[in-house]
């Protein structure tokens, strides 16, 4: 694993710095450090408008292939670009379902004609996206969705209902997995369908959250409609498409993220010193404990970017998430305790949060959202280490 840059890559972060710099300015300046967990009510129409400002200078996707509208750049110059973001204090992605998720999974499974309908809009940022994963009865067990869909002619129809589904309030589109063979095995009957969030038939109910906000929804499908040409892949090849989109989540955005959480540790770390917390010993600790777990999972990061682009996932790249989630939802928890009684006091006359009492209560879901902990556990055993399965 090598940790330098080259004077290329160094010329491109200064490229992406000095753009961002001046981009975030103006009417963009007020989204400077706004829309991230926690804060996603915020600036909407404003961070949709962000979206179209980066497509316009194609730097919304910089590592698709250029004939996708993308830079072409190598994961060294993501992971760059996703630092500057972060440290520019860009705002929360409205188009990050899209330009992260379903546009690389059209690259790799979608037909020429998907590719060239959805991936352009895509990277313009003209259309944004959300995921129709969890359900009720199927949240870490994927593959026990029950929304059905069932071809009508030259159309899909689907009936059931999602949950947990961000943006889907805000979303033009929505990449859904159903079961379109009810008699198929579990794992064996999904399919994978692009369904307008416009289609008749479709009721969006947002679920406000203990932060107030009201980031995810239920969707319910009742004879909606999508054509039939919006299938990724075969009919039935739903788990393996859904599993590459999961795949994605692991990319070169997590040193983003991560650099994300340095902001939030800094400004804890700021705090602390301001305020007196700095000079308790256990809360010393606690800051340093998790100033190194940040350094972890940037080098663990690191370790599995640098892996040849044609191979696939390390072993590494499962103990990603169980790892960052535990450490953020404790650095809610030494937010609140560096802060003290003032942890406990809203920030002004209309209540309104402050940024770390957001990120608080954000992280209460951490362990939860994205595959519980107990099912990263399960995975990191059964598929890491090879040990036998959870019994059911």
């Amino acid at each position: 694993m090598d940790l330098r840059f080259s004077e290329a890559d160094e010329a491109f972060r200064r490229e992406i710095a000095d753009w961002l710099d001046d981009a975030l300015t103006g009417e963009f300046a007020v989204l400077r450090g706004r829309g991230g967990p926690g804060d996603e009510h915020a600036f909407v129409d404003e961070r949709r408008a962000w979206e179209r400002k980066l497509g316009a200078d194609r730097w919304t996707v910089v590592g698709w292939p250029e004939e996708y509208g993308g830079r072409g750049c190598s994961t060294v110059q993501q992971v760059i670009y996703y630092e500057e973001y972060a440290r520019a204090g860009g705002p929360g992605r409205l188009g990050h379902m899209g330009t992260g998720l379903l546009g690389p999974t059209l690259i790799a499974f979608g037909s020429e004609q998907q590719k060239q309908r959805f991936l352009p809009k895509i990277a313009s940022g003209e259309e944004i996206w959300c995921q129709g994963y969890s359900e009720p009865n199927a949240g870490s067990d994927l593959a026990n969705v029950q929304t059905r869909a069932r071809l009508d002619g030259d159309e899909w129809v689907l009936d059931g209902q999602k949950v947990w589904t961000s943006w889907a309030q805000w979303s033009d589109w929505c990449f859904v997995l159903c079961r379109t063979d009810p008699d198929a095995p579990k794992h064996r009957g999904l399919s994978y369908l692009l369904v307008p969030m416009n289609a008749p038939g479709i009721e969006i109910r947002p679920i406000v959250q203990i932060t107030g906000d009201s980031e995810f929804s239920e969707v319910f499908f009742d004879g909606a409609r999508t054509g039939a040409e919006n299938i990724v892949g075969n009919p039935g090849d739903g788990w393996r498409v859904a599993n590459g989109t999961l795949a994605f989540e692991r990319g070169a955005s997590t040193l983003g993220q991560q650099l994300h959480f340095q902001n939030e540790l800094d400004q804890i770390i700021a705090i602390a010193r301001q305020n007196g917390a700095s000079e308790d010993p256990v809360l010393r600790q606690r800051i340093a404990d998790s100033w190194i777990g940040l350094q972890i999972q940037r080098h663990n990061a690191l370790r599995m970017l640098s892996r040849p682009e044609s191979a696939e996932l390390g072993r590494e790249a499962m103990i990603t998430k169980i790892y960052w989630a535990t450490w953020h939802r404790e650095l809610g928890k030494l937010a609140m305790d560096v802060l003290g009684a003032e942890s406990e006091i809203a920030g002004d006359g209309d209540y309104e949060l402050t940024r770390l009492q957001r990120m608080y209560l954000f992280t209460r879901a951490d362990t939860i959202y994205g595959g519980s902990n107990e099912i990263q556990r399960n995975i990191i055993g059964e598929r890491a280490l090879g040990l036998p399965r959870e019994p059911r």
